[in-house]
């Protein structure tokens, strides 16, 4: 069903002075989106109708609204494009360059385009986006588009130099700008390893370096390792030579020289391993689930704040909890929202893949969980589209506005983990879509092994040859064609 979006505009004094309408066509139509090639006619009759149901829209001043419905055109462009168009969505901006010959003017400003980017989407992922190698030479008219629409998506191998040795599995992977950092694994015998790779996608021909670090964690797989103010590493968690681990140890990438130091955080979660993480804010460590000792599935969630003298853990209480799961992803969207998706989760006395979606607003004085889809589940829809195929190890892409792209893992049956999936938890019917790109998949591709660089790239980690990890050999499936 096709509907009309009312976006007000506030002046002074938070009183709206202006409301900007965006239509939406949800059915097929034929219709022309490009400029308009000269000015409109509007008969008074219908002006008469339509500025009487806005008339509670206007300023009290009324000279302002001497001409037409509303006297925004009356505005400079300076005032247009910095108090009411920078305040629209890129999707929005798209529609309203096509309204007039004027405003399809305005919508060509790289720096309006900059400001909308940055309202939509934070300072955090603009910032991001700006180091994207080709970002200022694309324009981010162009970046918003494609990030959008997902056009330019499309896989490509890339061959990659130097080599990590001991060869290693159940490693993990985390993004450092456009650095890929790989720490830890399973070696020969289930041995555990401490060791930190560095692989520069920035540099003309990118090989694995072997950083060698002070004061290195215990040897450990199965743990998470994520990025947290700018260019620090987390590592939590895994399974070690003496076990299961709830140890926190911090890596500054960019010291002189690099050493890994322990964070002794208070009222730490069990230890674990298979967990999920994610961080919040740039700071905030959040761990989810994961598998305790004699293999107990876990359903709690913590978080750390970074950014404390003295760090302590905190259990975000919750009177409903998804089932107990490892192997699942959490993602952050919309600010501090968190999204779970998938793994292999508890069912009465069984264990089941999963294709449930979860989610939570951290920013909630009392934050829950709130079922999107999953079935039995409290509050349960039954979303549109085809939905993927249960899995767990998977890999989750949170993209810019919000959306989340789902695909890899472990997956059963003849389902292809190589399939792309996109679901917007913001939609008020979030639903699933397909989403096909050209170019060469991976065969496999692991949660654990796979990262974004940039925003703009997801990095797949010897995903061709399943358990034989080659790691000379990497996918890439790039979001926007600058970094193609």
């Amino acid at each position: 069903m096709n509907r009309l979006r009312l976006t007000p505009i506030y002046g002074e004094d938070d009183i709206i002075t202006h409301v900007i309408g965006i239509q939406f066509f949800t059915e097929a139509a034929n219709i022309d989106l490009g400029p308009v090639p000269g000015s409109v006619k509007v008969s008074a009759k219908l002006t008469d109708h339509l500025g009487s149901r806005l008339s509670t829209y206007c300023p009290a001043d009324r000279s302002v609204c001497r001409s037409g419905l509303c006297g925004m055109l009356q505005l400079s462009d300076e005032v247009i494009s910095l108090k009411i168009l920078s305040r629209l969505t890129p999707r929005d901006i798209a529609s309203v360059g096509s309204v007039s010959r004027r405003f399809y003017e305005l919508t060509k400003n790289e720096d309006l385009w900059r400001m909308v980017c940055q309202n939509a989407w934070g300072c955090e992922t603009t910032r991001i986006l700006e180091a994207v190698p080709g970002a200022k030479r694309l324009g981010w008219g162009r970046l918003a588009r494609e990030l959008t629409t997902l056009e330019a998506a499309a896989w490509r191998k890339v061959t990659v130099g130097g080599s990590v040795e001991p060869s290693r599995c159940n490693f993990s992977a985390c993004a450092v700008g456009n650095r890929v950092v790989l720490f830890g694994g399973e070696g020969v015998n289930m041995q555990p390893m401490n060791d930190t790779f560095v692989l520069d996608l920035n540099a003309s021909n990118p090989e694995w370096e072997h950083v060698h670090v002070s004061s290195p964690p215990p040897g450990r797989w199965g743990h998470t390792i994520s990025c947290v103010d700018g260019s620090n590493l987390v590592v939590f968690g895994g399974c070690g030579r003496q076990g299961l681990l709830n140890d926190v140890f911090v890596l500054d990438l960019d010291a002189k020289p690099p050493t890994w130091r322990e964070i002794s955080g208070l009222a730490p979660p069990l230890p674990r391993s298979w967990h999920s993480s994610c961080t919040l804010d740039g700071t905030k460590l959040i761990v989810s689930g994961g598998c305790a000792d004699s293999g107990v599935l876990l359903s709690d969630t913590f978080l750390l704040d970074l950014s404390m003298e003295k760090p302590t853990w905190r259990e975000i209480p919750a009177a409903w909890t998804p089932p107990s799961r490892l192997g699942h992803t959490l993602s952050v969207y919309g600010g501090r929202k968190i999204l779970m998706f998938g793994g292999l989760a508890k069912s009465g006395p069984l264990r089941f893949r999963s294709s449930d979606v979860f989610t939570m607003d951290l920013s909630e004085e009392e934050p829950c969980w709130r079922c999107v889809t999953g079935s039995g589940m409290p509050g349960a829809g039954n979303p549109g589209g085809v939905a993927p195929p249960p899995r767990l190890d998977h890999v989750a892409v949170s993209l810019p506005g919000g959306r989340i792209l789902i695909f890899g893992g472990s997956v059963a049956g003849l389902h292809s983990a190589s399939q792309l999936y996109l679901l917007d938890p913001t939609e008020e019917k979030p639903t699933w879509r397909i989403l096909n790109v050209p170019g060469r998949p991976p065969r496999f591709a692991w949660g654990h092994s796979t990262c974004v660089v940039g925003g703009t790239r997801a990095i797949v980690l010897g995903g061709q040859t399943g358990e034989e990890w080659m790691l000379s050999e990497l996918h890439e499936l790039a979001l926007a064609s600058s970094v193609i």
